[in-house]
C-alpha cells in the first residue's frame, strides 16, 4: 500500500457503495510499474517481513491506496497499532477490498492485488484487524 492520500474516504461503516473497478492493467504492466519485492508481495501472494513496511509508523491523516493501481482501500481513521508487525485497519473504505472466506485473504477490489489476511481479533467496532 501506499502512504496516505489527503482526501479522505468513507469506510464501510459510512455508506454502502459498491467498488469501482479501475482499468484494469496487464501483467506487464505491474512487472514495470511495482519493484521486484512489491510485485511478488502483490502479485504473488508474498509477505512482507513484520516490521519492515514503512506504513508501521505512517500517522497521517488520508487514504491508503493500493501500491498497484492506486484504489482507495483504508482511512487513516481505521489505523490503528496491532502490535502484529504489519500496519493494522479495523475496516475497509467500503467494498474496496475484498475477502476470500477460506483462505483469510485480503485483495483489492479494483485490481485483485494481494494485501494480507483479515482476522477476527481487532478492536470494535468491526472486531476485524485487516
Amino acid at each position: 500500500m501506499s502512504k496516505p492520500q489527503e482526501k479522505q474516504a468513507p469506510s464501510c461503516l459510512d455508506c454502502e457503495k459498491e467498488s469501482p473497478r479501475l482499468p484494469t492493467l496487464t501483467d506487464a504492466d505491474f512487472r514495470k510499474k511495482l519493484s521486484p519485492e512489491a510485485y511478488r508481495i502483490l502479485r504473488q501472494g508474498g509477505t512482507e517481513a513484520p516490521g519492515s513496511s514503512p506504513l508501521n509508523q505512517e500517522w497521517r491523516e488520508g487514504v491508503y491506496a493500493c501500491a498497484a493501481c492506486g484504489h482507495e482501500l483504508f482511512s487513516s481513521k481505521t489505523k490503528y497499532d496491532s502490535h502484529c508487525g504489519w500496519p493494522s485497519y479495523w475496516d475497509q473504505v467500503a467494498g474496496h477490498v475484498k475477502f476470500n472466506s477460506e483462505t483469510l485473504e485480503a485483495t483489492c477490489a479494483s485490481c485483485d492485488s494481494h494485501l494480507g489476511h483479515v482476522f477476527d481479533d481487532g478492536p470494535k467496532p468491526t472486531g476485524k484487524r485487516y
